[in-house]
């Protein structure tokens, strides 16, 4: 594992700070919202601090909740009168709706990317529900033939079982996803793990830099460039046959278990802790070299709930969470995963009225503004940052509680909405948090962490870039976002809170800094 995972102590912008459990203070970016259950968030009641007193019935309070009641219904009203055929434009919107299932009304399903989730919803729930079935058939089987048929797999400290299994069903799932470009895939896990065997990490990423560009400039590659004689195999392609389209997603997974394997060779074998591990445990404790095995490798890497879409989760702490499963905290009333499912059932009601209510995707994608006012044009500005959180997190929350459904904890994604981040940099750690999650341990830390805080943050938003896309355009993005971010990154090494007053830090800081990413995207 990388040499100053401790010595560098993770407090710059770019990090997430995880504290052991006996320390109060949770600088986590969970910690800046709504708790996110987890395995391991848990703060003892003794360990809490006395809350701050309330400031509900405060003149303040009383102000904002009068705000609410006027600004917030408006904010509504504006785009909604626009999506009605009283609108002059209307007729530029109307052949982007479809028929819609609430209100009487149409919806506006314009938005290819969340259209391909929201039309395979049935195909994914039937996905998942058939792995979740024959997981636990088969773990019942396992147990009978392990002549103990009343062991509790939540009880199991190991699960070697499942991976046969998990091995199985993730080459059928890839197969019926990607017809016989999963072979391609196969080929590049197999050279991937090869050069892991090697253990040499510039190899690594030379080599998946290669795959991720030649796979996009080719579109996937075609048997039949290759030898005409192959041809007839690009007839089979699968439901998903543009599987390049998200391998860097499994790029990832691919840095991760090369760069794992790597840090657990060249480090000594850390004595396994016999308590609950955190998220950061599991992330860093290496596991012995036998279980860095091939078949491991394929199954992290083709993890049917994680697969297509994430959230992304390192080998270690996958591989972690097969031999010791650990116990999701929910809450005291209703059990979890129960609990997730309700409010992933929440979010995907929202975005459905908001769908149906609100034609603003429509009204962006075919320029339909002439004659809008400033207000109504920031409106359409604003509920459409929302239309794209919201269809990023759905996707994102579905698969984490496919995951969690099945027993594995993955980072959650998207635990701040778009419009409550107070700075840039709270704004990238809290977007795609499992993506900052593995930036950090994959490249930050390795590069020498808040050390070298200015070069560092260029490398990483520079790989950011090219990692959603190898164009030039990007590229110069991850740079301007460089040079947006540094200014903060300075700001906060100079001004504290104790500094500048809470008051000042509270709310003229706060209200700045959500502006300003508001209207930087």
């Amino acid at each position: 594992m990388p040499g100053d995972m401790q010595s560098v102590r993770p407090l710059s912008p770019l990090m997430v700070y995880e504290p052991p459990q006996n320390e109060w203070k949770a600088l986590g970016v969970v910690s800046l919202t709504v708790q996110t259950p987890t395995s391991s968030n848990f703060t003892p009641p003794d360990m809490q601090p006395p809350p701050p007193p309330s400031r509900w019935r405060t003149p303040e309070f009383l102000f904002y909740g009068v705000a609410f009641l006027i600004v917030v219904p408006y904010m509504v009203k504006v785009p909604y009168d626009l999506s009605n055929e009283s609108n002059p434009n209307f007729y530029k919107i109307s052949p982007r709706l479809q028929d819609g299932w609430l209100f009487g009304r149409r919806v506006d399903n314009s938005d290819a990317q969340y259209r391909s989730f929201r039309s395979n919803i049935p195909s994914l729930l039937a996905l998942s529900t058939v792995h979740l079935i024959s997981g636990r058939l088969y773990s019942r089987v396992a147990r009978f033939l392990s002549n103990d048929p009343e062991r509790d797999v939540s009880e199991n400290s190991s699960r070697p079982s499942r991976i046969p299994f998990l091995l199985i069903f993730s080459m059928l799932m890839l197969a019926g996803l990607h017809g016989t470009s999963a072979l391609k895939i196969l080929v590049i896990l197999a050279a991937n793990y090869w050069i892991a065997m090697l253990k040499i990490p510039a190899l690594t990423w030379v080599f998946n830099g290669i795959v991720l560009f030649t796979s996009n400039w080719y579109e996937g590659f075609r048997f039949g460039a290759v030898h005409g004689a192959l041809a007839s195999l690009d007839s089979i392609p699968g439901f998903y046959p543009r599987w390049h389209i998200s391998f860097n997603i499994t790029m990832l997974r691919l840095l991760s278990f090369n760069m794992d394997y790597y840090w657990a060779a060249k480090g000594t074998l850390v004595t396994e802790p016999s308590s609950t591990m955190t998220h950061k445990q599991r992330r860093a404790i290496s596991h012995p070299l036998e279980l860095y095995s091939f078949t491991n490798f394929l199954v992290y890497t083709l993890y049917p709930a994680l697969y297509i879409a994430g959230p992304i989760m390192g080998f270690n702490d996958f591989v972690w969470q097969l031999r010791r499963p650990q116990r999701v905290n929910g809450s005291n009333r209703v059990p979890f995963p129960t609990a997730y499912a309700l409010r992933f059932l929440a979010c995907f009601l929202t975005l459905e009225v908001i769908l149906h209510m609100m034609y603003v995707v429509a009204i962006k994608d075919t320029r339909s503004w002439h004659g809008l006012s400033p207000l109504q044009l920031s409106m359409v500005g604003f509920w459409n940052l929302i239309v794209v959180w919201m269809k990023l997190l759905i996707p994102w929350r579905f698969f984490r509680l496919w995951a969690l459904a099945d027993g594995i904890d993955p980072p959650e994604n998207m635990v701040r909405c778009m419009a409550n981040n107070y700075s840039a940099m709270g704004f990238w750690r809290s977007w795609h948090r499992s993506y900052n999650l593995w930036v950090i341990r994959y490249i930050y830390i390795p590069l020498g962490g808040s050390t070298h805080v200015l070069r560092n943050t260029l490398i990483v938003f520079s790989f950011v870039a090219l990692w959603h896309d190898l164009s030039f355009k990007l590229l110069a993005w991850g740079w301007l976002i460089s040079l947006f971010v540094i200014p903060e990154v300075l700001a906060g090494s100079i001004v504290s809170r104790s500094k500048v007053g809470q008051y000042v830090t509270r709310f003229e800081s706060a209200s700045n800094g959500i502006i300003f990413p508001l209207v930087r995207r």
